[in-house]
């Protein structure tokens, strides 16, 4: 049986973080926060990782992250781009209304297909996730005959940032299965209440610790042709749309619901932190300097 594949997704555009954070350093030796995924994903049992980026950040990519990786890491690249699994007249109608980004997470996971061999988890470049987390997707798998998938939560108070709005997969769990993932956009914090604020500025309180998905899932491999035709259904009646975007989430929410995939639900005892915005950053740090002191990570990862 082949090793478990990781999928990180690379190619964001960070918009609301003022750069490209997922190439951003993090360590005292240049670590970024996809290179601590990637550690301990070799530690939990992943065989090969496949990085998702952007055509126009090959170079710099192979200069800042893989060439520290060289050797010491089983890689693959995969490109994202406006183009990918898209027809051409819908191409040649987006590019008119000026549209430039992508298509999403779960568009960015099917321009890895290629790569994808075995099963598989996928994670944000930008985000931490934690050695038990990748420890736990990694042994599970790695069962033979996997016929389910699988997600970390996270509780939504900890994932979220004093500086502004943050988009979270709320979840509703049963047992020891995922029954649904609902993605919300404008979740914050204001005196002391977290809440919602839907499209129609109706607001939505949420309780502190329920689960929330970080774009963090394992799928037994053959999934990838239900994303690739989902999305090519996605794209017939929403590509024309200027801001249409085909998210990880709702895609695992429709396949459970279809009844096409079970999402079993693993705990993990680790803490999830990311950088939405630029002011994230100094927890970040702090955070990756306490685990490195606590003896969690080594000095220098990439020895």
């Amino acid at each position: 049986m082949k090793k478990p594949i990781l999928v990180v997704l690379a190619a964001g555009m960070g918009s609301r973080y003022g750069g490209v954070k997922q190439m951003e350093a993090f360590g005292k030796h240049g670590e970024m926060l996809l290179d601590y995924s990637v550690f301990d994903a070799l530690r939990g049992g992943f065989g090969k990782i496949v990085f998702v980026i952007r055509g126009d950040l090959e170079k710099d990519f192979r200069e800042t992250v893989l060439a520290r990786m060289e050797g010491k890491v089983n890689y693959e690249l995969a490109f994202q781009g406006l183009d990918s699994f898209i027809p051409p007249a819908i191409l040649e109608h987006v590019k008119e209304t000026g549209r430039t980004k992508p298509w999403g997470t779960a568009h960015a996971l099917i321009c890895a297909a290629d790569k994808v061999d075995a099963p598989f988890a996928v994670i944000n470049a930008d985000d931490f996730y934690g050695r038990e987390a990748l420890s736990v997707m990694g042994e599970f798998l790695s069962n033979p005959g996997l016929k389910e998938g699988a997600m970390v939560p996270y509780k939504l108070e900890p994932t979220l940032s004093d500086t502004g709005t943050v988009s979270r997969g709320v979840c509703e769990i049963a047992g020891d299965y995922l029954v649904s993932i609902e993605e919300l956009k404008a979740i914050e914090k204001k005196d002391g209440v977290i809440f919602n604020t839907g499209p129609d500025g109706i607001k939505r309180e949420l309780e502190p610790n329920c689960p929330v998905s970080m774009n963090f899932f394992g799928f037994p491999s053959e999934i990838m042709q239900k994303f690739i035709q989902h999305f090519e259904e996605f794209i017939a009646s929403q590509g024309m749309e200027h801001n249409a975007e085909y998210y990880l989430p709702k895609a695992s929410d429709l396949f459970i619901k279809t009844g096409f995939i079970k999402m079993r639900v693993l705990k993990a005892n680790s803490r999830w932190f990311g950088i939405t915005y630029k002011e994230d950053r100094e927890l970040a740090v702090k955070s990756l300097t306490s685990l490195t002191s606590s003896g969690v990570y080594p000095e220098q990862l990439w020895k």
